[in-house]
């Protein structure tokens, strides 16, 4: 299992790399999916695990999607304000306004293309887990007042975060 980045961790805040379609392994998407699942998320975006390629998982109740050098190719204008939360925030909640409906291209682990209109809470957690490859995270959306409100939570996380990181970076000398 991959250890979520938190909130302060650099790599959340970088545009992610595109890749190749081809190179995640069986072995790799299941692990990232086993995290996601046992973190009790709907989706993981790369950097999320300390990659910082084009790639996030997903999935809303009916499979695990795999995207790849996904694109957004247009936008509802009309947009919802839902609850989101993220697995690098966690126990933060807030809502957060997103187009209902978004037509998708991406790159599925088999190199296959798609084209896809996505609507309601799928379009919510895809544009949510795109904003991720893009270093934009969903408490970008707040307004100042609220990001005020919810700032010794946000400085928490970033303690937490460096722990991690300097944990991260002694298992990697060893």
């Amino acid at each position: 299992m991959f250890k979520v980045r938190l909130y302060g961790d650099p790599v959340l805040r970088k545009v992610a790399q595109p890749i190749k379609p081809t190179s995640l392994t069986p072995e790799f998407v299941n692990e990232m999916s086993e995290t996601m699942y046992v973190e009790d998320g709907v989706g993981l975006a790369a950097p999320q695990i300390g990659i910082s390629e084009r790639f996030f998982i997903y999935d809303v109740g009916e499979k695990l999607n795999v995207v790849i050098n996904p694109e957004i190719i247009e936008k509802s204008k009309e947009e919802e304000i839902g609850e989101e939360g993220c697995l690098s925030f966690p126990e933060i909640f807030d809502k957060v306004s997103r187009s209902i409906s978004i037509k998708v291209k991406y790159f599925d682990q088999h190199g296959e293309e798609y084209v896809k209109k996505l609507e309601g809470y799928e379009a919510r957690v895809f544009q949510h887990e795109f904003d991720h490859l893009n270093g934009k995270l969903f408490i970008d959306y707040l307004t100042v007042v609220r990001r005020r409100m919810i700032k010794a939570k946000l400085d928490e996380i970033k303690r937490k975060s460096a722990e991690i990181l300097k944990e991260i970076k002694s298992t990697a000398r060893n």
